[in-house]
């Protein structure tokens, strides 16, 4: 009889099993959460130390940086208690610092791409800090990914986790406004991973946050992402022109490559010569969910790996979901486990408004305006 990962921790939890070292061991006893662990991980050029932070329970052992509000390690167990490392990443600041790849990097004060990195608002165009190619990506050169962040742990009830806070001054990479932002990660005792987003302003402005956290639940360094099975609630998706800017169409899945609805392996149709595909080296599109913006999270993608059970269950508020199959890791760098990723070796599914919205005043609004609060959640369950 196959064990279900909370059957495990249950389990290891009654027997007395005491936690191991990250990377190794079975299910820890984690009933309850446990007061999160601040080190020194590394120094910035200019002095400035960064943080890891470490937080456990139910079953999930999560590390995150300082620097970007990084989730550099996120260790879950296999349907055998076994733990890996699910989420792609390094072992040394530098290079993060250097990185191109946003490995697990909070993300602001816009997720993905901006057209020429220009917008209109109220009658004002910004230009916004260009860094793929003539589009601005991710917020930007200088976006939150390379901020470094406060963090305050914190214990409620049953629950760890850490309150970060980062204030974007008014034109920071062009954006209009201070935008005061607050990230919270929690782990319940159940194990599940939520993410809290909210933001203020102070002048009209765009904001757009995600996580970018790469995923094999293999564990990393362990090879494709192509044999994962991955369902997605989505009945459109948002084709692209070359730049991987929207064109504003709603396309429909039905009869192409995009069609997730009843799940299916990631690399059963991803060589299939779709023009979007071609263009994109692989996926690395918006799926429109067909729940839209709701008030509450609500399921709309499962991911598993079939030969370890791990699977993960991302629920959102968020109307729009960036699949990302991985397509520019190119084996020139080296991961957390000392192993090189290639091409297909972690995804990103990314909850969020559609990329440049600003844009395309069909889309769902991304504006922010004094006197209102930006709230999202999303929440990852993970089982075995």
């Amino acid at each position: 009889m196959e064990l279900n990962r909370r059957t495990v921790i249950a389990g290891a939890a009654a027997a007395g099993i005491a936690a191991t070292t990250l990377g190794t061991g079975t299910a820890e006893a984690a009933s309850g959460g446990r007061k999160p662990v601040k080190e020194l991980f590394g120094t910035l050029a200019d002095g400035t130390k960064v943080h890891r932070w470490s937080l456990a329970n139910g079953g999930t052992r999560l590390k995150v940086l300082s620097y970007g509000g990084i989730i550099q390690s996120l260790e879950i167990p296999d349907r055998h208690g076994r733990y890996a490392n699910v989420s792609l990443g390094y072992d040394n600041l530098a290079a993060y610092v250097a990185g191109t790849t946003f490995f697990g990097a909070t993300i602001g004060r816009y997720g993905n791409r901006i057209a020429k990195g220009r917008f209109t608002l109220d009658g004002t165009t910004y230009q916004l800090s260009v860094n793929d190619g003539v589009n601005s990506l991710h917020g930007g050169a200088k976006g939150f990914n390379t901020k470094v962040w406060d963090i305050e742990g914190f214990t409620s009830g049953s629950d760890v986790g850490l309150h970060l806070h980062y204030t974007s001054v008014d034109g920071e990479m062009g954006y209009p406004g201070t935008l005061r932002t607050k990230v919270t990660f929690t782990l319940n005792r159940h194990g599940d991973w939520t993410i809290d987003y909210e933001a203020t302003t102070d002048k009209p402005t765009v904001v757009n946050l995600t996580n970018h956290t790469y995923w094999n639940l293999a564990g990393e360094g362990n090879g494709t992402i192509e044999d994962h099975e991955l369902a997605i609630a989505a009945g459109r998706y948002t084709p692209t022109d070359s730049g991987l800017i929207p064109t504003g169409e709603l396309a429909t899945v039905s009869g192409t490559p995009f069609d997730f609805r009843k799940g299916k392996p990631v690399g059963r149709d991803i060589r299939a010569g779709h023009p979007q595909q071609v263009q994109a080296k692989g996926f690395d599109h918006n799926w429109v969910l067909d729940k839209g913006v709701t008030a509450k999270p609500e399921h709309i993608a499962t991911l598993r790996d079939p030969r370890s059970g791990r699977t993960l269950k991302i629920a959102t508020d968020q109307p729009g979901l960036q699949f990302y199959s991985g397509n520019f890791l190119d084996g020139t760098l080296t991961g957390t486990s000392g192993r090189t990723y290639r091409q297909g070796d972690g995804l990103c599914l990314e909850t969020q408004h559609f990329p440049d919205s600003p844009n395309h005043a069909s889309f769902p609004s991304t504006v922010l305006r004094p006197g209102q609060v930006y709230r999202t959640r999303t929440v990852h369950s993970f089982d075995a």
